[in-house]
């Protein structure tokens, strides 16, 4: 399960690119309570979500250029300089070359073999998000790609992840945990870009948000001017989840986990 206890390849940190961040400040903190706190000049206005005093992501405005909203995932990496190396080697692109954050931490954004961004983050002052699992932080990620097995080889080789499969009716769905952690460590899923998995287009890394009622926050995210992009669906065993989308296009999910 996820934990703030960071390992190697593990998920630390979670950001959103927006074209107006104060429009998004407003949506997430009248959907989930979160506050954002502005950084100064120093890091370009990039700021911090927090609940309850508690950081649980990151944001900042950006441009077209930049490439449209979205929400980032980064894992964690001791070093992200070798890990851009590591990428480029697998066959996968270096979108921002590795670069120090103040004295908080030194990061990169890369991109897989099927092109979808993704961070690492090298912790120093900032060792990652504070909060996990609880109502209101991240929850769970996953990954919808349109080759399991080349994803799967290509995060293995830059950041040692391990894959497990999980059977249910009709399929099986593939986890990933950290490097000798076992599947206790599960933190995401592999997910065929398809017509089934009801996710077509780009490839691309989901954020799941723990929520304690699925059905009000998707219908609290249509009121915010979001999106239900795939209504409240009960999943056996898991809980039940919804795919959403903020006002400015960033997707992102939302589950209520089933009690264990």
């Amino acid at each position: 399960m996820l934990t703030t206890r960071f390992v190697h390849g593990a998920p630390n940190w979670i950001d959103v690119g927006t074209p107006d961040i104060d429009g998004a400040a407003a949506f997430y903190g009248a959907l989930f309570g979160w506050r954002f706190v502005p950084g100064g000049p120093e890091v370009g206005g990039y700021g911090l979500f927090q609940l309850d005093g508690r950081t649980v992501a990151g944001g900042m405005q950006t441009t077209p250029e930049q490439g449209p909203p979205s929400w980032t995932v980064y894992f964690q990496t001791p070093d992200a300089d070798a890990t851009a190396e590591a990428v480029r080697a697998a066959h996968g692109s270096v979108v921002f070359e590795p670069m120090d954050v103040t004295d908080q931490g030194r990061m990169a954004i890369l991109g897989d073999r099927a092109g979808v961004p993704f961070g690492v983050w090298q912790p120093r002052l900032n060792k990652g998000v504070d909060l996990v699992r609880d109502p209101g932080s991240l929850r769970w990620l996953e990954l919808y790609t349109p080759d399991i097995a080349a994803a799967a080889g290509f995060y293995h080789k830059v950041l040692g992840w391990e894959t497990s499969s999980v059977s249910f009716p009709g399929g099986s769905y593939t986890c990933v945990n950290p490097s000798g952690q076992g599947e206790d460590a599960m933190f995401g899923g592999l997910v065929p870009l398809d017509e089934d998995s009801g996710e077509t287009g780009d490839p691309y890394w989901l954020v799941y948000v723990e929520v304690t009622d699925t059905d009000a926050t998707a219908a609290r995210a249509r009121e915010l001017g979001g999106t239900v992009r795939t209504p409240p669906t009960d999943i056996p065993d898991v809980g039940r989840v919804a795919r959403l989308a903020d006002p400015y296009g960033a997707r992102f999910a939302v589950m209520t986990s089933a009690a264990r």
